[in-house]
């Protein structure tokens, strides 16, 4: 099967048709700069010694620090991380966030180790990668990904302060903390209200290509994956009107065209590992068959390559919006394009994830939070606002009222408001791409918007002429 990297190259290809630039430099864009791969012992949980494998690529150095994600999977290998590490190159072009692209991968299976091991594990690969400058704020900065999360970055961090106690930025070292560790408020739900903000920008647009109405006032939703990002994309989606009607996890996937109880499923997936059990709806024993039953709106937020040349044909959505990397084969694509249904593609979709990890590692380098620096001001301002419509009305509103409109934005409030904003605007540059330049869909449109910046980048520095 081809691997993610391989996807990316056929989808690259296809976008730098597109363009005049350079075909040196493109393939210079195209390239990952460096790739390190680690074998390094640490203790089992029976005492014995175990040689771990573990990567980390860094795509593009065109702007530093690179910045990606920690996998801990025993499906791992050099080519995944690779791909998503290109993935993140682009993802971070597209929401203008001063990154290259990174990523790692440690061959492990957290959920059938202990935290004792894990952390050994993790603990030792931050010695590796700092012996050999693979991370620092101004390096390579990690971030939660598919089996890490806050426990593991903390870890990281710690790890990193005492390599490096003269850093006085170290905290910058990785994102995604726990918020007691100079983390962000928002960060843990980023990516999929990221995806949120995605899919209502996409629904905007009269010339995306679907057929669907403005707004998510009783659209049908089909989630694939209640992990971090399914879980908070369906709960925004549904906070906001979408009925969600399928559900499809590892075990089994629940179709019901009336509408299921997310937050219920969500509970009884994580008392019991599953939701197989779980009393409602049509239950698919193949959980990919869920996938396939009528929808307005599929959010694959899993695996990567589920929807394939084999199922492409029988997908019923007209919108696919891709919360999960490299969730759509190019044979896939192809097809569902031609039949019609409008993609969001994955590097401009789930690229809320590293909008606030971008928020976040300001936090720490600035060393103060943001509401600390705005709130007095804009509390002021709104003082002197409600002092002057009460003179010009001579109407004074109760103490409650006036005080919650005084009131300041908060940390979570701006992060929020920043998410909102960036998404927007990251999704006007690449629909207005396809507009102008004739292009075929928004992936081709968010490829060719990337690797164009990214290039540009590479000529400003004076890399090529």
């Amino acid at each position: 099967m081809a691997s993610i990297y391989d996807d990316f190259s056929r989808y690259f290809d296809e976008a730098a048709q597109f363009s005049d630039m350079d075909r040196g430099l493109l393939e210079q864009v195209k390239t990952c700069n460096n790739m390190y791969h680690m074998s390094f012992p640490v203790e089992n949980e029976a005492g014995e010694i175990e040689v771990i494998e573990a990567y980390r690529a860094q795509h593009s150095h065109h702007r530093l620090p690179t910045k990606g994600g920690i996998r801990y999977s025993t499906m791992v290998d050099a080519d995944e991380v690779k791909g998503l590490a290109a993935l993140m190159t682009f993802k971070c072009a597209i929401v203008d966030v001063p990154f290259g692209g990174a990523k790692g991968g440690v061959c492990i299976d957290p959920y059938q180790r202990s935290p004792e091991f894990v952390e050994r594990v993790t603990r030792r690969l931050v010695i590796e990668l700092d012996h050999h400058s693979f991370i620092g704020p101004s390096i390579d900065v990690p971030a939660p990904d598919y089996g890490t999360g806050e426990r593991e970055m903390a870890w990281i961090a710690d790890t990193y302060r005492t390599l490096n106690p003269h850093d006085i930025d170290h905290f910058g070292c990785v994102t995604g903390k726990p918020l007691t560790l100079h983390g962000i408020p928002g960060r843990r739900e980023a990516t999929g209200l990221g995806v949120f903000h995605g899919i209502i920008n996409c629904l905007s647009d009269p010339e995306a290509g679907h057929n669907l109405s403005p707004g998510l006032d009783g659209k049908r939703v089909i989630v694939q994956g209640l992990g971090n990002v399914g879980y908070h994309a369906a709960r925004e989606l549904s906070d906001h009107g979408a009925r969600i009607v399928g559900i499809a996890e590892h075990d089994a996937g629940l179709y019901d065209a009336n509408g299921l109880d997310m937050e219920a499923i969500a509970q009884h997936r994580w008392e019991h590992g599953g939701i197989a059990a779980f009393p409602a709806g049509q239950v698919f024993a193949n959980s990919q068959e869920t996938l396939e039953q009528p929808c307005d709106i599929l959010v694959p937020a899993a695996l990567e390559h589920q929807l394939t040349v084999d199922n492409a044909d029988r997908i019923q959505a007209e919108v696919i919006a891709e919360a999960a990397n490299a969730p759509t084969t190019p044979d896939a694509d192809r097809i569902l394009r031609d039949r019609g249904i409008t993609l969001i593609p994955d590097l401009y979709l789930n690229a809320g994830g590293v909008t606030v990890s971008y928020f976040e590692w300001l936090k720490n380098l600035s060393h103060v939070s943001f509401d600390r620096m705005l709130v007095g001001a804009a509390d002021m301002q709104s003082r002197r606002m409600l002092d002057t419509m009460q003179a010009i009305t001579g109407n004074a509103l109760p103490l409650h009222e006036r005080a919650m409109l005084e009131r300041g934005p908060t940390e979570i409030d701006i992060v929020n408001n920043s998410l909102a904003k960036t998404m927007g605007e990251s999704y006007e540059r690449i629909s207005t791409l396809r507009r102008e330049r004739g292009l075929p869909d928004l992936r081709t449109a968010a490829y060719l918007y990337s690797l164009e910046l990214v290039a540009q980048s590479y000529v400003e520095l004076g890399f090529f002429p």
